[in-house]
């Protein structure tokens, strides 16, 4: 498998099946801290936008992927950081959109649709999943820990104007943590806001992975499904992500340990996405447990398995940029 620096996958979507992930920003470049983030805290929270990574560098591995047989339902902007920070963000989803022939998918928290030139990049994705957790400004420093500058109210009125503005799907992601955001009250607040951004799909979601602050909590799913109903159109609760069998997805270490590197997964996950036995993915996650490349992270009854930091070089490279 050819080692790539700025695209990832196709990694497991619950949303997008398998979904080619475009890394837009370096580990974990910001404009929110939030305690639910299965990419731990933010070391650099920040509105600059720039050209974290190089637009022409990222195209070139769009294009060798597809000449080199790639293949997967979406090609999505998300990664390590919040991808509208990359000052051509837009430039690239277009790009994508005309070299891989597929769909676009921009995963944003939409922090920063509030500006213009945002608004506008942002219109050349098929899909925008927006994030909506909180609804006043004290829930929104709680939940999601912004940057000082940002203000709520402002930031739910971008996303309304980008609705106005945008053609394609918006969908709405709700993520619930227990005793938080997640009373009838609390919900009946951020579904009115919703009401308001209007989006095509409503999605509820929870920790179901290690998320930055150890004391946040899982809503159950019941619970979730009780809520959805109090949103208009009703909210979907997401699932544990699955592809489709028979994944042509390559095989082997390299592969596993990019993917890890970019969100943890359970060993069914990894066996689902590479098309493998569970006693196949035994054999390699035993072999990079061994050599302290991955360590198993324990989760509401799963395991999950991480990339470890020394093997994790993005990690590496932002800390001894910070440092």
């Amino acid at each position: 498998m050819t080692a790539y620096r700025y695209i990832f996958g196709p990694v497991p979507s619950r949303r997008f099946g398998r979904s080619l992930g475009v890394d837009l920003t370096p580990l974990k470049t910001c404009s929110f801290d939030c305690i639910f983030c299965q990419l731990g805290p933010t070391p650099r929270k920040t509105l600059e936008r720039r050209e974290y990574v190089p637009t022409e560098a990222v195209r070139a591995e769009l294009v060798r992927w597809r000449d080199e047989g790639g293949h997967a339902d979406y090609v999505t902007l998300s990664g390590s950081g919040e991808p509208t920070l990359h000052s051509h963000f837009g430039e690239v989803l277009q790009f994508a959109k005309q070299e891989l022939r597929l769909p676009a998918v921009l995963l944003t928290n939409g922090s920063l649709l509030f500006l213009p030139e945002v608004r506008e990049a942002a219109c050349n994705a098929d899909v925008a999943k927006l994030s909506l957790s909180a609804w006043d400004e004290a829930s929104f420093r709680k939940i999601n820990r912004p940057h000082p500058v940002l203000d709520f109210n402002r930031s739910v009125e971008g996303m309304r104007e980008f609705r106005r503005l945008f053609s394609g799907k918006i969908w709405l992601e709700v993520f619930l943590v227990a005793g938080l955001n997640d009373t009838p009250k609390d919900i009946d607040h951020i579904a009115a806001l919703a009401e308001l951004i209007a989006p095509d799909k409503i999605q509820l979601n929870t920790a179901v992975r290690p998320p930055a602050e150890s004391s946040v909590r899982p809503v159950d799913r019941e619970t979730m499904e009780t809520l959805a109903a109090r949103f208009r159109p009703r909210a979907e609760v997401i699932a544990d992500f699955s592809v489709r069998p028979g994944s042509a997805v390559a095989v082997h270490e390299t592969g596993i340990l990019d993917m890890l590197r970019r969100r943890p997964c359970t060993a069914r996950q990894i066996a689902d996405v590479f098309g493998m036995h569970l006693n196949e993915v035994a054999k390699y996650t035993g072999h990079l447990l061994r050599e302290n490349r991955i360590h198993a992270l324990p989760r509401g009854g799963e395991i999950y398995y991480e990339a470890s930091r020394a093997g994790n070089p993005a990690a590496i490279e932002s800390e001894n940029k910070s440092s």
